[in-house]
């Protein structure tokens, strides 16, 4: 069976896993080949800070005899990878999602796969379309919401998006939905704008439904790769988030992100997205992932 890398994030294999593969099977393991390895982890987006740390261990157990050939090197990097991601936590089932992330990041197109899911379980979906500030978000989840015969609840140009997420907390509960899905803006014109704006739909959903838990997700374009992190700061600054969607991440060939994010972040990535048909989108598993990417 192809791995899901090789067989679906095509740009991922031929940059990243191909090349780590060919030092696998080496028969001698020195400095010079963690140095390949470093340049190799460090175009993949794995960010300095993170495959320092990574390098760091490799080169103690190099020294020390524990990492000799290539297959020592796999194991090695495979449990080193494992480690970092070690805070990788299964989101609990919930039903009611809201999606943040700048405008770009894929995050109308998630919402669509995610109504898709449920939808293909035989629940109820009601989208929100909080992003009242751009025609095209609102017009885009409505062809996901046809495309996906899920409900779509919409307000009125440039109406408060709090306002509108009230009418889909009142919607939900009174129609029975079982997963109510919120898309929210991804720019205001501040910093400040956008945590009071997050905070502000935040209450609203608590008020409305206090006994329902709400998932925080958000969406990074993973062709950005280190351009995003600050962006993605800011709402990690913003609102308690519970984990993040790694977008287009077929259209990279940097899988490394998927580390850095979680070192510099701090939370757990909980789905891939990739591609435009519904169904292209799969829960992240942190060791199928690793083993994917080390071929």
């Amino acid at each position: 069976m192809f791995s899901f890398i090789k067989e679906t994030l095509s740009k991922i294999y031929t940059s990243v896993t191909s090349k780590v593969h060919a030092l696998f099977s080496r028969e001698k393991i020195d400095q010079e080949t963690l140095k390949e390895l470093e340049q190799i982890l460090i175009q993949a987006d794995t960010g300095v800070k993170t495959t320092k740390k990574i390098l760091a261990t490799l080169q103690e157990k190099v020294r020390n005899g524990e990492i000799a050939k290539g297959s020592d090197l796999q194991r090695a990097l495979e449990q080193e990878l494992l480690t970092l991601l070690a805070q990788q936590k299964n989101l609990q089932p919930t039903a009611i999602y809201l999606l943040v992330g700048i405008n770009g990041s894929g995050k109308t197109t998630f919402a669509g796969k995610l109504a898709h899911r449920f939808n293909a379980e035989g629940k109820r979906v009601l989208l929100v379309a909080a992003d009242t500030f751009r025609a095209a978000a609102t017009q885009q989840l409505e062809q996901w919401a046809t495309r996906t015969n899920a409900d779509i609840l919409i307000g009125q140009g440039n109406q408060d998006p709090a306002a509108v997420v009230f009418q889909g907390c009142e919607k939900f509960k009174k129609d029975a939905y079982d997963i109510l899905i919120i898309d929210t803006a991804g720019r205001l014109q501040t910093k400040i704008n956008l945590m009071k704006e997050l905070e502000k739909i935040k209450r609203v959903i608590s008020k409305q439904l206090p006994d329902t838990p709400t998932t925080t997700l958000l969406t990074i374009d993973a062709m950005l790769g280190q351009n995003s992190f600050e962006q993605a700061r800011l709402f990690h600054e913003s609102t308690q988030l519970d984990g993040i969607v790694l977008t287009k991440i077929d259209g990279t060939g940097k899988g490394g992100i998927v580390f850095a994010i979680t070192q510099e972040l701090g939370i757990p990535i909980a789905y891939l997205s990739f591609g435009e048909k519904a169904d292209a989108l799969k829960d992240f598993n942190a060791a199928q992932f690793v083993r994917d990417l080390m071929g």
